[in-house]
């Protein structure tokens, strides 16, 4: 591939499903290094709001890295440097007077395993507005809690247990405990690492259906190493290899008519 072309497909525009969208993120010439290892190599990628966004590629391809780099999580690693630019709805979210705690309210994340606090049901929901203050009373934050787990599809099944410990519940259901706890600090964007890797087959169905019923609300980003469940939920799909963003677009349009050789070879199952 001569690099004309190479540059044709590394610039890549917002599909047609997300035309009528605006785009909520915007990374432009993005590198993530890690000490001397570069991680992210000049990623650019439009990211729309009300859509679901799936990242796929095989492992240590840097789709959690980069996932990471949105809400600045990567902050927390030593020796880990950002450089190129993101912005949400336009603001550069690596400017020096950026409130990263703001910028985490706005950017909920829900991680590979369950990780519900060892607090109740209702503690896991009221931690996050309890913590910036979005509840007037206490009357507010039990309206906030239960809109939350209505949000992720809970609250019928846990409604009568919200004072009993979160992580008694299966895994599924801590895992949309998790997402009703990203929720309920009224987020704009969630971020999914792998979130159904640690489930059964119907918790995963489960959790794809709330998939679909969130994007009416929230910008929503997943990476999965599923490219059946990247199909089944999301509108836009990016593949990266090897720190690369190699291609991105419509969902379907990327498993029918990939435009990468190397997508083929990935989605087709030659490698990865």
């Amino acid at each position: 591939m001569n690099d004309m072309s190479f540059q044709t497909i590394m610039t890549p525009a917002i599909p047609k499903i997300a035309a009528a969208r605006e785009a909520k993120i915007i990374a432009s010439a993005v590198d993530v290094h890690y000490g001397d290892k570069q991680a992210i190599k000049n990623l650019s990628i439009s990211i729309p709001d009300r859509a679901v966004s799936a990242f796929i590629g095989p492992s240590g391809c840097g789709k959690s890295t980069f996932l990471r780099s949105i809400n600045r999580m990567n902050d927390t690693i030593p020796g880990c440097k950002v450089t190129g630019k993101i912005t949400l709805d336009g603001e550069d979210i690596y400017a020096r007077n950026l409130d990263v705690v703001e910028l985490r309210a706005r950017i909920g994340m829900v991680f590979q395993k369950p990780n519900p606090f060892p607090k109740t049901i209702f503690e896991n929901v009221a931690y996050g507005p309890r913590i910036h203050g979005l509840a007037r009373d206490k009357q507010d934050m039990e309206r906030i809690v239960v809109e939350s787990l209505k949000k992720a599809g809970l609250f019928e099944e846990v409604k009568d247990r919200l004072t009993q410990p979160g992580t008694g519940l299966s895994g599924g259901q801590q895992q949309r405990l998790c997402i009703a706890r990203a929720i309920a600090v009224n987020p704009e964007v969630i971020l999914m690492d792998e979130p159904c890797s640690a489930l059964d087959p119907i918790a995963t169905a489960r959790i794809e259906e709330l998939i679909h019923e969130l994007k009416e609300n929230f910008c929503i980003v997943i990476v999965t190493h599923s490219m059946q469940q990247a199909a089944r939920v999301s509108d836009l799909t990016a593949f990266f290899h090897l720190g690369v963003l190699v291609e991105v677009g419509d969902t379907d349009v990327m498993f029918t008519k990939p435009q990468d050789k190397r997508t083929q070879d990935y989605i087709t199952g030659r490698f990865g």
